[in-house]
């Protein structure tokens, strides 16, 4: 059975996609060094514990498990941080992405699915952005995400590199049977902290900023959920596997909720109150951002199936009842 390097396979996104990638008929190899993952997310497959970082121990794991392909999760990716502490970013998430890629191509290993994001578009107002819209990140994360997709192109070019880019937008929802879930600490996902907040395991929560040009004056996006999205990251992985070629896709619905759209419909699907109290706009926040994704739909097929706000809420409830990984 084909195995595929996860990196970050112990996080959000990247346990989802160990999941998928398990019934897709992969085996699935996590590298993870639980600074912001969970062992106890590892349920699919092998699990490597190991910095990007140490290029060393990177050889190690490429060398004992021969993957067919690496999928890219691994990184630190909070806005608010990146602004305060840009050094930090750029040292994880750029160096130590080159360290993964040279490992890979040292070890043969030349097909690369890579999670980037649409921070790389900045903030374009009133813009359906595709994959041909300008990058223009206004914060450190966005920035090193835009320079990992660069590094990628230039070892394609020197090294014959097959990749597949992934900007995607927010991320919401869990697995519908709650084995993996949405769990982060400290939490700065809008979803998870509404859901404590109705818990009454926060106080309340804080909308960042209600004077936006937008319908309600709080920030919109563009929200896919997790399952979705890592089923894209399935069906790029296939399209290297056939020797399709290099490729970037956006991966949303075109659709964009403000932050009291969310809340309106979190108060529908639990029907509880949502306590709330309103702050200043945060650094780095951009006022709407939604995707075009024809081209994943067109070309790989990408259907997003349980992308509906009352689906994406429903799941992470579900998992934030029943779910969550020991502290």
């Amino acid at each position: 059975m084909n195995k595929v390097l996860v990196t970050g396979g112990a996080g959000y996104i990247g346990s989802h996609a160990y999941k998928a990638l398990r019934a897709a008929g992969f085996t699935p190899v996590t590298f993870d060094n639980l600074v912001t993952g969970w062992e106890e997310a590892v349920k699919f497959g092998p699990f490597e514990r190991g910095d990007l970082l140490d290029r060393a121990r990177l050889d190690e794991v490429f060398n004992t498990h021969q993957p067919v392909a690496v999928m890219h999760f691994a990184a630190l990716s909070q806005v608010g941080e990146s602004m305060q502490k840009p050094g930090l970013y750029w040292k994880n998430n750029v160096e130590g992405s080159l360290n993964l890629i040279e490992a890979a191509c040292d070890a043969g290993c030349m097909n690369f699915v890579f999670s980037s994001t649409c921070a790389t578009y900045g903030d374009q107002d009133n813009v359906v952005l595709n994959e041909d819209s300008i990058q223009q990140p206004i914060n450190a994360y966005g920035a090193s995400k835009r320079a990992i997709e660069d590094i990628l192109r230039d070892f394609a070019a020197a090294e014959g590199l097959h990749h597949v880019i992934f900007r995607y937008f927010n991320v919401a929802g869990a697995d519908p049977e709650a084995e993996v879930g949405e769990f982060h600490q400290p939490e700065t996902h809008l979803i998870p902290l509404m859901l404590d907040a109705i818990e009454g395991k926060r106080d309340a929560l804080t909308i960042f900023g209600t004077d936006y040009d937008t319908h309600d004056g709080t920030c919109i996006r563009d929200y896919v959920h997790v399952c979705d999205l890592v089923d894209a990251h399935v069906l790029g992985l296939k399209w290297l596997m056939d020797g399709k070629g290099d490729r970037v896709f956006n991966l949303g619905t075109g659709t964009g909720f403000s932050v009291r759209d969310v809340i309106d419909q979190s108060r529908a699907v639990t029907d509880r109150p949502v306590p709330y109290k309103e702050g200043p706009r945060r650094p780095g926040d951009c006022t709407k951002l939604v995707s075009g994704s024809t081209r994943a739909v067109k070309e790989l097929g990408w259907s997003p199936t349980r992308s509906t706000l009352d689906q994406m809420i429903s799941d992470a409830w579900r998992w934030h009842q029943t779910g969550h990984y020991n502290t």
